[in-house]
């Protein structure tokens, strides 16, 4: 069973935008309980953060009140990354990360969760290249403006509205890919029953199977994060196979 990093604070309701919204992290939890290994999250070190982040907008988080659950979120996917290198693994956090850019943030993110996890695998040595493959709905304009310019990141944000196109634009940049370590930007908003109207639930299944056989493929390992996904009835359905699919089921 695949291991999922959380923790019963992000359960909280912490603002009152749709991703921090009462019954979405419970939602997922009910779906994937059974089929997965739970482990308990913790903050990213200030160091993680602060490779990212400038010091002004860390104050800025810490002003608003939500520099501890955006550690958390981040320091999960961190975790998340770290175990993603020898088998796969998903951090459910939130806040999402995926529009907090170094110095500023919208979009319902605070810290870059992805962008932590992939700069603390770099700079500790764990790995030379990577992938991030985003298929929220949403362009994360916030992971790319932190790594695209390191060198070393290659970005992927989907962007067909017709289903099947989707997919195969996702399969072929897989099939580009060379990297050390595959990260998932998994926001599930663009389901045909959510914000994006675009995919459906067995499609994150495919992606993360196609996720796997990359990885099985370059002997590499992955991981994913939770990013958006609003509507409750299906996200966790959505979540779930996608779980299902990066174990290459």
């Amino acid at each position: 069973m695949i291991k999922v990093i959380t923790h019963e604070d992000f359960r909280q309701v912490y603002t009152n935008d749709p991703a921090a919204a009462p019954g979405r992290i419970d939602a997922i939890l009910k779906a994937i309980e059974g089929e997965v290994i739970f482990e308990e999250a913790y903050p990213a070190g200030e160091e993680d953060i602060a490779a990212v982040h400038t010091a002004a907008h860390i104050q800025s988080v810490t002003r608003m009140g939500l520099f501890n659950i955006s550690a958390l979120a981040a320091g999960a996917t961190v975790q998340a990354a770290e175990i993603g290198l020898k088998e796969p693994c998903f951090a459910l956090v939130r806040p999402p990360g995926h529009h907090a850019s170094a110095g500023s943030s919208w979009g319902f993110c605070y810290f870059n969760n992805m962008a932590i996890a992939i700069d603390h695998l770099s700079r500790n040595g764990r790995i030379a290249r990577a992938h991030v493959l985003d298929f929220d709905m949403h362009y994360g304009d916030g992971t790319v403006n932190i790594l695209e310019g390191k060198g070393y990141v290659t970005i992927h944000n989907p962007e067909s509205h017709d289903r099947l196109r989707y997919l195969k634009e996702v399969e072929a940049e897989l099939s580009r890919t060379k990297a050390d370590v595959i990260g998932v930007s998994a926001g599930f908003d663009n389901h045909v029953d959510d914000w994006g109207g675009v995919l459906l639930t067995e499609d994150y299944q495919t992606m993360g199977r196609m996720v796997s056989e990359t990885c099985k493929r370059l002997e590499i390992g992955c991981f994913g994060a939770l990013e958006g996904g609003y509507n409750h009835a299906v996200i966790g359905q959505n979540a779930r196979a996608f779980l299902r699919g990066l174990q290459g089921l």
